[in-house]
């Protein structure tokens, strides 16, 4: 990968990290890169080091082929997908950790899980060597740690970030929500109808952050397969303290979803 890279030295490079399963975010993703850059590169690596004790690292979907294939149509330049043994030889222990915004929700519920993340897309940045680098505004704090972690290291990529793509009926497109079964996947929705929620009560004047955060728990709970990991409002920088950026993980049975609308800006749809 990296002289394919140096090969394409003159060019503008996006890069599309993903762990393949790809759906229309992903799509999205792919397509503002070939818009913005002469070459595209999509990253397939289920990574390891972001799954926890017990998360789904065994079952997460692979559908290599039809990944492969969506790839062609979409006439990238180049897929990158490395083994785990390329990505971390034997006795590989040297990890990225990035401090701040990496620590609170999503990094005190998954401890470990960005110290992955900002490894792996460190290891990409090198590999790549792109100018940009594509990521979807439903994993927001990953984006905010990634956009940290570029700052801070001088890497020179520009992160760029897409707005989230949902269904037709709100819920946000993720490679998990083929774990739902039809109960779940019909209650999934709260998530999205507990930020608009939100939205409508912050467009109203209400500016309590635990009053909102009241107000989406409350829409959420109200599915009885529901359990609401939590759901708060925080500073999009930083994450913790209190901001616009409404934030939720939920549990449906053994899948865990996230979601995240910025309450200063109009609901989507």
């Amino acid at each position: 990968m990296r002289a394919q890279a140096l090969e394409w030295a003159d060019d503008s490079i996006g890069l599309v990290p993903t762990m393949g399963a790809l759906h229309a975010g992903h799509a999205g993703l792919i397509g503002r890169a070939m818009a913005e850059n002469e070459r595209v590169v999509v990253s397939i690596f289920v990574n390891p080091l972001q799954f926890g004790a017990g998360e789904d690292l065994a079952r997460y979907p692979r559908p290599v082929e039809a990944d492969l294939a969506y790839l062609r149509e979409s006439n990238v330049d180049a897929v990158y997908m490395p083994g785990v043994e390329d990505m971390y030889p034997p006795g590989s222990s040297t990890r990225v950790v990035v401090g701040g915004v990496a620590e609170p929700l999503e990094g005190a519920a998954r401890p470990g899980h960005f110290e992955g993340v900002a490894t792996v897309v460190t290891k990409l940045f090198w590999a790549v060597e792109p100018d940009r680098a594509y990521f979807g505004q439903k994993d927001a704090q990953q984006v905010a740690v990634v956009k940290r972690l570029a700052a801070d290291l001088d890497t020179g990529v520009e992160i760029v970030v897409c707005p989230t793509v949902r269904e037709a009926d709100g819920l946000a497109v993720s490679s998990r929500n083929v774990y739902l079964n039809p109960d779940e996947r019909a209650q999934a929705t709260s998530l999205s109808r507990a930020l608009k929620a939100a939205g409508d009560a912050y467009r109203s004047g209400e500016r309590s952050p635990a009053v909102l955060a009241s107000l989406m728990r409350s829409v959420i709970e109200g599915e009885p397969l529901a359990r609401v990991d939590y759901a708060q409002v925080v500073d999009p920088g930083d994450f913790s303290s209190p901001g616009t950026l409404a934030v939720l993980a939920v549990r449906f049975g053994q899948t865990r979803l996230i979601d995240n609308h910025d309450l200063a800006q109009p609901y989507p749809g």
